[in-house]
Formats: C-alpha cells, structure tokens, sequence
C-alpha cells in the first residue's frame, strides 16, 4: 500500500494542483491539508470562515503555510460565479437563486472546479455522497460519450492489485452503462500503473445460463469490444473464471482472459458492494476508495467516518485524476 501512494505522491508532485475541500472547518481536513502543504505536494483550498479555521488551525497546532482559503460570503469574484453558474444551469437558476445556492460549501468548490480555480474536489467527512455527487453532475458533469458516473475500489493486497467496479454509484446498471464503466474502470486502472485486462462478471460463463441479468452482461461486452477494440476485455464470466487459469481453461479457452483478469466489473451495486467488502473483510484487501470516474473533473467523496489519513490518500488520488483530465 505504502508503495501505491509513494508514486501518486511521486506523480503529482510539483505540478502545481489545487484541491479544494469544502469542509475547511473539519479537524481532520485542516490536519491531512497541512500535512500534503508542509510536504508540498498539492495546494489546498479551504472552504470557510478564515477566522474560525485559522483558530481551528491553531488548536490543532496545525500550519496553514501553502493554503488557500475562501469564504464564500465574503469571496470577491463570487459574481463571476454566479454568472457561470447561470449560464451552466441553463434557465435552471436565477442570479438571484445562485447567490444562494453558493454559499452552499460544496456548490462553491464545485464552482472553484468549474471555473478552473482548482483541478479537483474532496468532499464527505461531514457530508452525504448526494451533497458531494449532486454538485458536480450538475455544474461538471460527466465527459462526452459516459451518461453516468460510477465509482470503483482499487484493492491491494501485498503487491496484488485489482480494480472493482461499480461499488457504490449505480444501483441497476443497463448494458451501455456497464460498457461504459468498463472503460473507465480500464482508464483508472492504468493510473495504477495495473495494465487492465477486463473481465465483465455474471453468474454465466460464456453462455452456461440465460436470463435478462446474463444476456444485459453480454451485450455489454459487445458495446465496450466496439468502443474499444484493443481493450484485453471480455465475459460473460463467472468470478473464478475469469481469476483462475485453470477454471478459464476450461470454461473459456477461447478468451483473451487466461484467468488473469485484473479488472472486474459487477452486473450489479448489489453485487459489487457485496463483492468487494468479502474481499476486505475475508481476503484481508485493504479498499482505497470510492474513487468516482466518468465526469469532465474530479470530484471524490469522502466516507464520515475518514480519519486524516484516508482524507490524505483520496487526495492524492484526486491530484492523479486531475493530471489525467
């Protein structure tokens, strides 16, 4: 694990990136900024009242140097928010209903993003996924060709590393969803320097059972093959098909998988939220995330449960994506 965040933190350094957290007040943002400022790895933006954080700060004994703060009540380009904030509603919001809406912490961060005052978000230690999410599908949005975002689990064990997806956005994924999180399942794969070799999972094999659940997981291979071609992906398949060489030998010789996937996208939140913590909690993996995929900038969210360290990790992981935009 320890290697995992020594060359994002590798990666991202010195390249001047700014994260901006919207809950500047929270003792273990204010202790995780601090520590990525003192070792100077991103700039961080605080959200809030600049006097009540600078006194948070010092009771923390935590220093500021190498910060940005912003209240958005008293923020001197707010107007130039507002109007881009307008404009990206389209007919949605008034002047008058965007003033309000960004004294909202996280609608003003999102807005920071928006109008590339910062290159990411990090959010969730004192706020819902909904009050994280919503921001950024409505001002950010997802990129051209993806209607959803969706969020994937880097799972590390020793020097074993897989990607899981979707664990935590979409509920009932259609086949062009999957296909899609397939794809940018690949892409942050490789940000993990994981060549992703992609495996679609159901409780099917290559054909072994129909149903509406099976033949959704097949045409959804078939779109991601299109949008894709050289992408090493495939399935139908059931788990220890597409994990175990000898099972794959058998139930799928003719696949490019060889029982070496590394990526693996579930049919279902159900399933992938299921499948995920069985790994943590059987398979001693440690989860880093959800990290969230699929939109034009990267916003993450945070569990409120976090401690310094977790706030640490996501936003090196948020520097990352930043890069990759």
């Amino acid at each position: 694990m320890s290697d995992l965040f020594s060359a994002l933190k590798e990666k991202v350094s010195s390249k001047q990136v700014k994260i901006v957290f919207p809950e500047g007040l929270d003792e273990r943002i204010i202790a995780a900024a601090a520590r990525l400022a003192d070792e100077k790895v991103l700039t961080p933006i605080l959200i809030g009242n600049v006097e009540e954080i600078e006194e948070k700060a010092k009771s923390l004994k935590a220093s500021l140097n190498g910060m940005e703060i912003y209240d958005p009540k008293a923020y001197e380009h707010m107007e130039e928010l507002v109007a881009s904030f307008v404009e990206r509603r389209k007919g949605k919001a008034t002047e008058e209903d965007a003033r309000k809406i960004l004294l909202d912490e996280n609608y003003f961060g999102t807005m920071l993003v928006h109008t590339n005052k910062a290159d990411g978000l990090v959010s969730g230690a004192a706020h819902s996924t909904a009050d994280t999410v919503r921001p950024a599908l409505q001002i950010i949005k997802t990129k051209a060709g993806v209607k959803k975002t969706s969020g994937v689990f880097i799972m590390v064990r020793g020097d074993e590393k897989y990607v899981f997806a979707d664990c935590a956005i979409n509920i009932s994924p259609d086949s062009q969803d999957l296909a899609e999180i397939a794809l940018e399942s690949a892409a942050t794969a490789k940000m993990f320097n994981i060549d992703p070799r992609v495996a679609m999972l159901s409780f099917s094999t290559k054909g072994s059972a129909k149903s509406p659940e099976t033949e959704k997981v097949s045409e959804a291979v078939k779109i991601a093959q299109q949008l894709n071609p050289e992408l090493v992906l495939d399935g139908e398949f059931q788990f220890d098909a597409a994990f175990v060489p000898s099972v794959a030998e058998k139930k799928a010789p003719n696949s490019p998988l060889k029982g070496d996937a590394n990526v693996f996208i579930f049919p279902s939140l159900e399933a992938g939220n299921i499948g995920y913590k069985i790994a943590q909690r059987l398979g001693n993996f440690e989860a880093v995330g959800p990290i969230l995929q699929g939109l034009n900038r990267p916003v993450n969210d945070l569990s409120r449960g976090c401690n310094e360290e977790d706030v640490y990790k996501l936003s090196l992981i948020t520097a990352a994506q930043a890069l990759e935009q």
